[in-house]
């Protein structure tokens, strides 16, 4: 099969991919030219009764949970649409800031309903990138071409209802999620029109494989990065590894600065570190595109000051590991009591990866007489929670009981802050409609 790209957007409960769900899936099939192959998809994923939406969320994207309970697929049955119809072997899934939202969301809600969390980004040709980091990196070293968006107080600004406002691009209701889709596309065509050569660039980057190849510590080397941590003009600045990262990454050390004038500065507590994870798609570049079009000059430094901060950082090689040391220090986390919030507690086994795999093409019957002996202790709990909200005849007394307990708590943890912001929304004029369904729906959820 050939390659082509998946774009797609979601409009969520809330920003968290732990506790948040999906409620709507928005995208469209295109082929290597962007160009469209078949219909767009856009459907709405149901909002389980064990979940209080962010207001502000709903505020957003008017998406409200009754419209989902009407109109939308259950996420079980999402969950079989997207794996047998959109993400397909060779298909490379694409998104706006996709790799720190949307792919998470996708990730725990594919977690919740026994399906492999990751297969879908890697398998049998498939794999993923995330245009905003494109984006960043173009507007930061080839912006010419392309009218690029600032705040009211002169900061850039990479939202995308604005570039594609400012570049004639139609993108009525910004926020909605196959709107947002298509403009997209739009961008990306736009970027791959007047700047090919970064596009082709970032494009062969976006693999694992290459990123490790360039950034790594048996050949280290500077290197240029764009992204939300990055200092200097337009998040981009120039970087250099220095130790291992946890799992798939590397530390890297912003050359934007000095690390003697650092170490001499006993209270400041900012650390020029991050982890460069290889598997996000970071957009990276060899230094020598500084060297044409001003790109020194566009990102904000120059040859010379980079070269003294390397200088520096070389003479003091107990700084990576004390910086590795000092970056992982507390970074281990209890696990977490909640299954559903447990994805990266833990790999499965293989046993226990055929038992889910038996779960997710289950029907209802089968579900009601299947009582597998997992070994992974967050499965029994999340087998109960699938069950209650996809399939809930196949529950037995028992079964029922545990989750209405389990259902009503998570309304419980989350009530107060929703009802006080939905009052607050009331104050500020907000969209009374929307409010009353919020005020319904978690009417609607409490027990008898």
């Amino acid at each position: 099969m050939d390659q082509t790209f998946f774009f797609y957007d979601l409009e969520t409960s809330g920003l968290s991919p732990r506790t948040d769900r999906i409620m709507q899936f928005a995208g469209q099939r295109t082929t290597m030219d962007l160009e469209p192959i078949g219909e767009p998809v856009n459907i709405l994923v149901k909002l389980a009764n064990d979940t209080l939406p962010s207001p502000d969320a709903i505020m957003v994207t008017g998406i409200t949970p009754q419209s989902t309970q009407a109109d939308g697929l259950t996420e079980a049955e999402f969950c079989k649409f997207v794996m047998e119809e959109i993400f397909t072997p060779n298909t490379i899934a694409c998104g706006y800031n996709s790799v720190h939202f949307d792919d998470e969301h996708m990730r725990y809600c594919f977690w919740r309903n026994f399906y492999d969390p990751y297969e879908w980004q890697w398998k049998d040709g498939r794999s993923r990138w995330d245009m905003l980091d494109v984006v960043r990196m173009t507007r930061a070293l080839r912006p010419e071409g392309i009218n690029w968006p600032v705040t009211d107080d002169g900061k850039a600004t990479n939202r995308l209802e604005l570039i594609t406002k400012l570049n004639g691009i139609s993108h009525e209701n910004a926020h909605d999620a196959l709107a947002d889709v298509n403009a997209l596309i739009d961008v990306a065509r736009l970027i791959r029109e007047k700047q090919p050569q970064i596009y082709d660039f970032l494009f062969k980057m976006r693999e694992k494989r290459a990123v490790q190849n360039f950034i790594n510590l048996e050949n280290p080397v500077p290197f240029v990065n764009s992204g939300s941590r990055c200092s200097g003009e337009n998040s981009t600045s120039v970087f250099f590894p220095i130790a291992p990262g946890e799992n798939s990454g590397v530390l890297v050390f912003d050359l934007h600065y000095n690390l003697d004038d650092w170490l001499k500065d006993s209270e400041n507590n900012t650390i020029n570190v991050k982890e460069l994870k290889y598997n996000r798609c970071p957009a990276v570049a060899p230094i020598g595109v500084l060297e044409q079009k001003d790109g020194w000059k566009k990102i904000g430094l120059d040859k010379e000051t980079i070269e003294k901060n390397l200088k520096s950082l070389v003479a003091h090689p107990d700084f990576a590991e004390r910086m590795r040391e000092d970056f992982y220090k507390g970074e281990v986390f209890p696990p977490s009591p909640d299954s559903e919030s447990a994805l990266y507690d833990g790999f499965l086994d293989d046993q226990d990866k055929v038992k889910c795999k038996v779960v997710s093409r289950a029907t209802a019957n089968d579900l009601a007489d299947f009582h597998p002996d997992f070994h992974d202790p967050r499965l029994p709990d999340l087998l109960l929670h699938y069950k209650a909200r996809n399939f809930e005849n196949s529950l037995s007394e028992s079964e029922h009981a545990a989750w209405e307990k389990y259902r009503v708590e998570r309304i419980k943890n989350s009530a107060n802050p929703y009802i006080k912001r939905i009052q607050e929304l009331a104050q500020s004029g907000a969209d009374q409609y929307l409010l009353e369904e919020l005020q319904l729906w978690y009417q609607s959820l409490l027990p008898y």
